[in-house]
């Protein structure tokens, strides 16, 4: 008996060690969240008497997904760490914060957050009564446009105010219907999230919020408590809303706490069964012929659980996904080599970052780092536009003009015998293998350059030169990332055409983007005499 005792009690241990941490950490006590879906007609986000109540509203609890009666009313379980939050449909807009956040949900923690560095949720107490949400009319064109940040990633104030003057004082008046940060939203110190907020309010339209493993609470010993502060600023870390014809899933794909050999933590990319549960049962409600966009932080193909991603949308044939925290800009095509079932690739686009390599290099006549990422492309941030089920996204680099779609990597000055072994890079930010590039001197045919994935060498003449200047004066600046291959880099040699003179020659470039949208671009070349080139 005493031995059979002690095998259930080991059985017992080996089954909590493989229990999901919520299962773990929750002390649950499952309830029933009752209340109405109304709209708000006087804007007090009080549920007033003869304020219409709105039916066929989806409401969720992280899991499951309910839809309110004719009388706009929902009833969905709930335990002692939930956020029950209702999702956006077309035609309606959520109340927004001060800071232009939308306040689409209610944080049901009666006992508050575990203490931590960065405050999480207070105690909320026992479960209200009812817990009502308030909903506006608002029309919703098939044509609009968002704006996506990667990484704005400030470390301290200072680097909130590189955001407000890089990118968000251009886009103050954008036409754009909402706007997107993909994780990293700060860099460790989650206090930034306050003025970052407000920084970013001032473009003027709501702004949705993904969780990067930089916006994480570090100690935390589990992965349900890892995201208090970032529930507390933003609600929760998962969710989904309508816009338009299109229907967007906002993932956490950050798994904390994995343990390592030191018994310090780290994070992976992961999603966990309740978030799959929740976004199949999205989905499962959610139109085949309808687009879907997913965003989330980690790029999909880094996520460990991505292939029960795949099953549920491969079959669709309106959908892709966007990530950030690479630090560089990518279209990746999934196929069947990664996995992927469907029938034809999914498109996956890694953003653009507004911090670039994390704020490092040269300040520029602003004081702002020009922060160039590791595959030689600018920072900045994208515009996706939709119109039904078509999209495109636009490449906005920091502080240029629209028409700034490209760099060309080419010499000054050429020796007339060199022509046909020089080589000339163009690193078009927004292409991809399916982009084609060509080169032109003085007006001759045009030549095809070749796709080609390599390190920039633009990118590491800047890396290299600074590298020299910080080896004198350390302190100077942030040194930038180590350049990496870049997926959007073509090159092919000058044309030597016979005819050339010494002097100033004009090469031009041309070039067609992810969305097949033709980019110009300029460079200027001094071909040189024999005699010159001697002396």
């Amino acid at each position: 008996m005493r031995n059979s005792n002690v095998h259930q009690f080991a059985s017992l241990l080996l089954t909590l060690a493989f229990l999901p941490a919520a299962t773990l950490v929750a002390q649950e006590t499952t309830q029933k969240a009752r209340g109405t879906v109304y709209l708000d007609a006087n804007s007090n986000e009080t549920l007033d008497e003869g304020e219409k109540p709105l039916a066929g509203i989806k409401v969720s609890n992280g899991r499951d997904i309910v839809t309110t009666s004719e009388a706009g009313k929902y009833e969905i379980a709930v335990d002692d760490d939930d956020v029950v939050f209702v999702l956006k449909p077309r035609g309606y807009r959520t109340p927004l914060s001060e800071d232009k956040l939308p306040r689409f949900y209610y944080i049901h923690k009666p006992k508050g957050s575990p203490p931590s560095k960065f405050p999480g949720v207070a105690p909320t107490g026992p479960l209200p009564a009812e817990i009502n949400f308030a909903l506006y009319e608002q029309q919703e064109p098939d044509h609009f446009r968002a704006v996506l940040f990667g990484d704005p990633q400030p470390r301290n104030q200072q680097e909130v105010e590189y955001v407000g003057h890089d990118v968000v004082q251009e886009l103050i008046g954008t036409d754009a219907s909402f706007g997107v940060t993909l994780g990293d939203i700060a860099f460790n110190n989650l206090d930034t999230f306050e003025t970052l907020n407000k920084t970013i309010a001032l473009i003027g339209i709501p702004w949705y919020n993904v969780i990067g493993n930089h916006d994480i609470n570090f100690e935390a010993k589990h992965d349900a408590h890892s995201d208090e502060t970032f529930e507390r600023v933003y609600g929760p870390p998962y969710y989904s809303f309508d816009f338009g014809q299109v229907h967007f899933i906002v993932l956490d794909d950050i798994e904390w706490y994995i343990p390592r050999e030191n018994g310090e933590g780290e994070y992976r990319g992961g999603l966990g069964d309740e978030q799959i549960k929740f976004i199949k049962n999205d989905l499962a409600m959610i139109p085949e012929e309808q687009m879907v966009v997913l965003m989330m932080h980690i790029p999909i193909v880094g996520v460990r659980d991505r292939e029960q991603v795949y099953r549920l949308i491969e079959k669709r044939p309106f959908c892709i996904s966007i990530s950030g925290h690479t630090h560089h800009h990518e279209h990746r095509y999934i196929k069947k080599e990664d996995g992927w079932l469907g029938p034809e690739p999914h498109h996956h686009i890694i953003n653009v970052t507004v911090c670039g390599g994390w704020w490092s290099g040269a300040p520029d006549e602003r004081g702002i780092p020009h922060a160039n990422m590791a595959d030689g492309a600018p920072n900045g941030y994208s515009i996706i536009s939709f119109n039904g089920t078509k999209y495109t996204l636009d490449y906005k680099a920091a502080g240029r003009p629209a028409d700034y779609q490209m760099e060309i990597v080419a010499p000054n000055a050429v020796p007339a015998t060199d022509l046909a072994n020089t080589m000339v890079y163009v690193d078009l930010f927004n292409g991809s293998e399916r982009s084609r590039v060509e080169i032109s001197l003085d007006g001759e045919t045009w030549r095809p350059l070749e796709h080609s994935v390599e390190i920039d060498p633009g990118q590491q003449a800047v890396a290299d030169r600074e590298a020299a200047l910080l080896a004198k004066s350390p302190d100077v600046f942030r040194q930038q990332p180590r350049p990496k291959p870049s997926t959007h880099l073509w090159k092919g040699k000058l044309p030597a055409q016979g005819n050339l003179q010494p002097g100033i020659h004009l090469l031009r470039v041309r070039g067609t983007d992810v969305n097949g949208k033709e980019h110009k671009a300029r460079r200027a070349i001094r071909i040189l005499a024999p005699q010159q080139a001697a002396g």
